[in-house]
Order: structure tokens, then C-alpha cells, then sequence
């Protein structure tokens, strides 16, 4: 039987009947004082936007990054900008209290190949296929 994941001691339920001043309470310093300073435009209308969305509604498409996941965001999907193209995020419980802009990376890992003709002196040596 698989354990239920729990944030910081607390189940699914108990997380969406929080407040949000509870909720505050309980998230790291950083995200904690990110959202103590307030939310931009930007970030209001994206949580709007979730509130009022329906399971049967497109994803939503953002580029606030910077917008910690809170529990009312469960089980919606968004679309995060990475800079080139929009990834889609599924909102779980574990992934509450984090940032979207973690699940939407924006560099690509260096893929080292061979190196071209002339690259280098050695590479006149390097057989052509």
C-alpha cells in the first residue's frame, strides 16, 4: 500500500482548508517572505485565472515564473513559458510551496559530439564516415 505524501505534516485536505495566512505560516523563509511582500498583476490574474478555471478547460499559459504553488492549484494544469516555448505543469501536492518556474527549465543540457572539420588540428585526422 503506498503512503500518502504529506506537506510538512499535513494531508491534501487539510492543506486546501487552510488560509492563507495559515498557509504562509508554514513555507520556507524564501517563499514565505516572497509572498509576504505581496503578488504583482501578473500573478493575481494567473490565480484568478486557476480559480475559475473547469476540468475541462485548456491549460492556462503564463510567464509568472515566480509564483509559489499554494494548495488551491491542485490538480489544474499550466503552461509556464521557459523563454522558447510554453511546458506544460500538472499540479500536484508535491510540488506545492515551490515555484512553477522549477518545472519549466530553460536551458538545455551541452550535448558534446564529435568535433567538426577544422575544428582543431587534430580533427584532420578524425575519419569521415
Amino acid at each position: 500500500m503506498p503512503r500518502e505524501f504529506l506537506y510538512r505534516g499535513l494531508s491534501t485536505e487539510e492543506l486546501k482548508a487552510m488560509s492563507m495566512d495559515e498557509f504562509i505560516r508554514i513555507l520556507p523563509s524564501r517563499m514565505r517572505r516572497s509572498l509576504g511582500r505581496g503578488i504583482s498583476d501578473r500573478q493575481r490574474t494567473l490565480i484568478e485565472k486557476i480559480r475559475f478555471s473547469t476540468p475541462r478547460s485548456k491549460p492556462i499559459r503564463t510567464h509568472a515564473r515566480d509564483l509559489v504553488i499554494l494548495p488551491e492549484m491542485m490538480g489544474k494544469t499550466v503552461n509556464v513559458f521557459n523563454g522558447r516555448e510554453f511546458v506544460e505543469v500538472k499540479i500536484d501536492i508535491k510540488k506545492v510551496g515551490h515555484y512553477l518556474g522549477e518545472y519549466s527549465i530553460t536551458n538545455r543540457p551541452v550535448r558534446h559530439g564529435r568535433p567538426g572539420i577544422g575544428a582543431s588540428r587534430s580533427s584532420m585526422y578524425i575519419p569521415l564516415k
